[in-house]
């Protein structure tokens, strides 16, 4: 890992500025930089009750435009993250407060303007804004965030369609003030070069240019996460978003370049201060910025947590632009400043995840957990579900066990909390532990206590679903199933946990030495019991899953097969480990047999009673592993099989509706697709 020092003229930089004279005029409202700065970053070191105490004590009247927008900002992550329905009335009173103040700051806005602004462009756009003063400028930007942040809170607590369509008046807003500042500073950099001042108009400061760069990079990046269907509406309205560019706009203002985005002529991003250049071809040195830390502007880190979002988290379904170098230089970049900030231990967490070294992420996990303050509890959950994964993935369940178990009562007592929407999912995450652990405890006590409690949990799991915005989410409906056919086998079920990581992507950073020792002898030995009732299915359990249970041992037996033989391209393994693997089993044998069993589910998919999905991920699994060999023809013909949406079971008149993660499924594979046009190995 690269290390990072700041020299005292650095840090000195975020230290709380002297207490403000009596008197404050809208004139004086950038003189409150150096506050907000000392706020956003007590906040981020992980003390965010003192940040917030901060801001109310600065500005006790409530009448300081950068301090409501920070209290505002504070309040909204608050609300957030507790879902407590106070608390998101509460953000919303101070975000609408804070819009407020902005919009006195803002240029007024006569009739005779409005009137003449339709014939004199100076009066609109760009011209408009270039006549304003410095402060007038900052206050559009921060109205914008407000809007934004309004429309964030008006969805997330009403959840109706309704209320969706008007935020979404308010995004367009915001959306159109981002772009039309953005204009405004590249023409007044042009000008500035014309002039012979350039490369960038230095009259402009870095705060107002990494605001403008956060607003639309993250809409750029927005856009291009959209379905097709609705992107390709929202194009006709003048919205398009290009991945790279919006990515560029969000590094620039931290100066962190990537081996891995295209080159360009001209970067887009001299709205946030950097100059146009050719990218070099030859290899960067991405581990440390060229912008230092005295020098940032304002907002350069929320475009770095917005980048480690993309890389760590959205990267879960898509592959365009993830760039885990540059994450991990970003981590430990902020982490050296924030040593004890809980999101960054949280996001280090998250990239050792990706790396595939759970024990490290374990550790950050861990560590962020305990400094965790009782205001933001909830962060908490993000960690328990981190850490259950990490430890169901190395099949350890008994240390699994309290974190599914913390989710699932947490959920059972707060009604308003976030996590609720989630209930069936903790609930049933907790009932496949105990009955993995039940499956393997050797006291037969215990085994039978677990086994007790897991039936006790799966039974509730079907009623625990919950809707938003009218409809079910469908890792919820996933699990509503498999509970309801627990009970109609009789209690039973097939290497639950292991499925339910492999459903939500947590197995593919599973280590290739645990896959190995742990994960595979068991489906060996499961596929040895299936193989043996073959000539009479009848006398397989209590007679019903036969093939549906053959299959997800196939499916899984392969997907564990092809990672041993083609690790995740951002695994960081050591020597030994690489060569215990080879020792065990060679990439042909592996990806042979993993060939095998996908073929076997595709080909026995017309005897599959219910779980109709494992066809399909079966067809991905199959173009994922000819991408790895190299057979982009073949992977493109199985990964269309399932784009199609074309029934892919002979039998599939048994299937009712959309077949399990459908839509997840179908998510994988428009992103494999993407990834094999730009020529990457899936």
């Amino acid at each position: 890992e690269q290390g990072f020092s700041f020299t005292a003229e650095e840090l000195k930089s975020i230290e709380a500025p002297a207490t403000p004279s009596e008197g404050y005029t809208r004139s004086q409202a950038l003189d409150d930089l150096p506050a907000i700065r000392h706020a956003l970053h007590t906040f981020l070191r992980g003390r965010m009750s003192e940040s917030e105490k901060y801001c109310n004590d600065r500005d006790p009247q409530k009448e300081r435009m950068y301090m409501t927008a920070g209290l505002g900002l504070i309040q909204m992550l608050k609300g957030l993250l507790s879902f407590e329905p106070v608390d998101i009335e509460h953000a919303l009173e101070s975000v609408r407060h804070a819009s407020l103040i902005a919009s006195q700051h803002r240029r007024p806005s006569t009739l005779t303007t409005r009137i003449s602004s339709l014939v004199i462009s100076e009066n609109s756009g760009v011209g408009w804004i270039k006549g304003m003063t410095p402060v007038e400028r900052h206050a559009e930007l921060v109205y914008s965030e407000c809007l934004l942040e309004k429309a964030v809170l008006g969805i997330v607590s009403s959840g109706d369609w309704i209320t969706f369509i008007r935020e979404f008046l308010n995004i367009r807003s915001a959306t159109n003030t981002y772009r039309t500042l953005e204009e405004f500073i590249h023409l007044a950099d042009k000008e500035a070069v014309a002039r012979g001042e350039g490369p960038i108009d230095t009259s402009i400061d870095r705060d107002f240019r990494s605001g403008v760069a956060l607003g639309v990079g993250i809409n750029g990046l927005c856009l291009t996460l959209l379905p097709n269907s609705v992107s390709s509406v929202i194009a006709m309205f003048g919205y398009k978003g290009e991945r790279f560019d919006a990515l560029r706009t969000l590094a620039a203002p931290g100066g962190w370049s990537s081996n891995v985005w295209p080159e360009v002529d001209d970067s887009s991003s001299v709205a946030s201060g950097l100059s146009p250049a050719k990218a070099p071809k030859e290899k960067k040195d991405v581990s440390k910025p060229t912008i230092s830390q005295e020098d940032e502007g304002l907002r350069r880190p929320c475009t770095d947590l917005t980048l480690l979002i993309f890389h760590l988290f959205i990267s879960s379904f898509t592959y365009s632009g993830v760039d885990l170098e540059q994450a991990r230089a970003i981590v430990n970049y902020n982490l050296t400043l924030y040593p004890e900030g809980v999101f960054f231990l949280f996001l280090k967490g998250r990239l050792h995840v990706m790396e595939s070294r759970p024990l490290l992420a374990i550790a950050s996990y861990t560590k962020g957990m305990d400094l965790t303050g009782a205001d933001y509890k909830n962060l908490k959950g993000v960690a328990q579900w981190e850490l259950g994964l990490c430890q169901s993935t190395l099949c350890d369940y008994a240390s699994a066990l309290p974190y599914w178990k913390a989710q699932a009562e947490e959920a059972n007592w707060s009604k308003a909390s976030p996590r609720v929407r989630r209930v069936a999912v903790y609930r049933y995450g907790l009932a496949t532990t105990l009955y993995d652990l039940a499956k393997t405890e050797k006291d037969k006590d215990s085994a039978k206590k677990h086994m007790k409690e897991a039936i006790k949990w799966f039974e509730q799991v079907p009623g625990s679903m919950k809707k938003i915005a009218g409809k079910h989410i469908p890792v919820e409906k996933f699990v509503s199933r498999k509970s309801k056919k627990f009970q109609s086998q009789g209690n039973r079920l097939l290497h639950p946990s292991l499925e339910f990581c492999y459903m939500v992507g947590a197995i593919s950073h599973t280590p290739r030495t645990v896959f190995l020792s742990t994960i595979i002898p068991p489906l060996t030995h499961s596929l040895s019991t299936l193989a043996s009732h073959s000539s009479k299915p009848s006398s397989y359990g209590n007679g019903t899953g036969y093939w549906d249970d053959y299959a997800l041992a196939q499916l899984l037996y392969g997907v564990c097969l092809r990672y041993v033989a083609y690790p995740n391209l951002e695994a960081v393994e050591s020597e030994e480990e690489k060569k215990a693997v080879e020792a065990k089993m060679s990439k042909e044998e592996a990806s042979k047999k993993a060939e095998e069993s996908f073929k076997w589910v595709i080909e026995n998919g017309t005897k599959i009673e219910l779980d109709h999905q494992l066809v399909y991920a079966a067809h991905l699994e199959l173009g994922r592993l000819y991408s790895c060999w190299g057979d982009l023809e073949g992977a493109r013909r199985e990964l269309e099989l399932v784009n199609s949406g074309k029934p892919l079971e002979v039998n599939a008149a048994g299937r009712k509706g959309k077949y399990s993660m459908q839509n997840a499924i179908q998510v994988k594979v428009h992103a494999a697709l993407q990834a094999l046009d730009e020529g990457r190995r899936l």
